[in-house]
């Protein structure tokens, strides 16, 4: 029996982009989501991690996801979504909607369950995807992020990180052979950083102890699709069936000229060779645009000057632009104010002005660089845990930011109330 599925991931719903909002830019994927959903009537709709930003996401963040979940069962009832956790994301908050996300057909798998004898619950792993006449044509692997206190120390076999990964896996493979029939396909969602990838500036690394990266060799022959997430970038890893689906939104400016997209997939398990799946990208318009404008001074204020004209009224929605100069002296100290003055009025905002003093290569001195924009609480934080002999520590930054994102909320809650 033929299954048809979205493959899609890392939507980091409640992003700020260099302290901008990217709610309206949620609002219109979601929006182009649903219509292609009411055109293609899937079996179901794949999420592979980092379905928030933040693991203590904003009230509107979360009205967001709920509310296009609520909308997705309207124009396709039959439609499953099932949804893992990345490494940005709570496993624990998602899985606590649960009785919500049975309205709306919809399952979550967050965290690594465990049964009374201390053993992976793989039931809970295990999602059924069904047809139109709910008879089941796949079964979806459902692995969340996997983090070391989940899954060390079952047995002999997961003494550390990489074993006790390699263990899930073949648990779990082992177990969905067992359960399935010739005309149901297995699907594998994961949210992993794997070997032979290719990664951006903005995505938070997430090997554990310094280890390496993922093999493909973790994926048995019997799976007919691999749906990765964590990386921005759609691409296949190795095979053309394991597969990266990228992000919806560029998440920072190095990933301005990826082509954001979800995968169409239609796999038919009864076919023996590559013609039983097909792969078909469908390619997300890009709400807002990003401009990155880099060279010597003189060059980028020529750039500037050639930037489209046209207000736009809503600022919220008002294109990005980067701007990186070089020079071998100091920068006029008004640089900042003769920029804003010369670009385009009310269609830019301007998340950064850097400049990079080029340093002959011969004095072997590093160059030095300068930033203009008025500093963030991320970068004060950061530049004074430096200064007091700490190394970066991710799990330290995220609770500052969630701490950040709590007294913004807080605020927004004053000035509503």
């Amino acid at each position: 029996m033929t299954v048809r599925f979205f493959h899609t991931s890392d939507w980091h719903l409640g992003q700020y982009f260099h302290s901008h909002s990217r709610q309206f830019e949620h609002e219109q994927f979601l929006a182009w989501l649903l219509i292609q959903i009411k055109e293609k009537q899937p079996h179901a709709l794949l999420i592979a991690g980092d379905i928030f930003d933040v693991i203590n996401p904003a009230s509107a963040a979360q009205k967001q996801l709920y509310q296009f979940l609520a909308d997705a069962h309207d124009i396709a009832p039959h439609m499953q979504t099932l949804m893992i956790a990345g490494n940005h994301d709570s496993g624990y908050r998602i899985e606590q909607v649960e009785p919500l996300l049975e309205k709306y057909n919809a399952k979550s798998v967050g965290v690594i369950h465990k049964n009374d004898d201390g053993q992976i619950n793989l039931d809970h792993l295990l999602i059924p995807i069904t047809n139109e006449q709910q008879k089941t044509v796949a079964l979806c692997l459902a692995l969340p992020f996997l983090r070391s206190s989940e899954i060390t120390g079952l047995n002999e076999q997961t003494t550390n990180s990489q074993n006790a990964i390699a263990y899930v896996h073949q648990q779990l493979i082992s177990e969905a052979k067992q359960r399935k029939t010739d005309d149901q396909a297995l699907i594998l969602m994961s949210h992993a950083h794997m070997q032979g990838s290719e990664t951006s500036e903005s995505e938070r690394p997430i090997i554990i102890g310094n280890e390496e990266a993922l093999s493909t060799a973790l994926f048995d022959d019997v799976i007919d699709y691999v749906a990765l997430g964590h990386l921005h970038k759609p691409q296949k890893v190795g095979q053309t069936h394991i597969r990266y689906s990228g992000s919806p939104l560029p998440l920072s400016f190095s990933e301005i000229n990826y082509k954001h997209q979800i995968v169409e997939v239609t796999i038919d398990p009864i076919q023996t060779d590559e013609s039983r799946f097909t792969f078909e990208p469908i390619y997300i318009p890009r709400p807002i645009k990003l401009h990155k404008i880099a060279g010597e001074l003189t060059d980028v204020l020529a750039q500037i000057q050639t930037l489209a004209e046209g207000e736009i009224t809503e600022i919220d929605q008002r294109e990005f632009v980067d701007i990186e100069y070089f020079t071998l002296v100091p920068p006029p100290p008004n640089l900042r104010q003769h920029i804003e003055e010369i670009i385009p009025k009310n269609r830019y905002r301007i998340v950064r002005i850097f400049r990079k003093r080029l340093v002959a290569d011969h004095q072997n001195d590093a160059a030095t660089s300068v930033h203009l924009e008025p500093p963030t609480p991320k970068k004060l934080f950061q530049q004074i845990w430096q200064k007091q002999g700490y190394s970066n520590d991710d799990a330290v930054l995220q609770d500052f930011l969630s701490l950040i994102q709590e007294a913004e909320k807080s605020l927004e809650d004053e000035h509503e109330a």
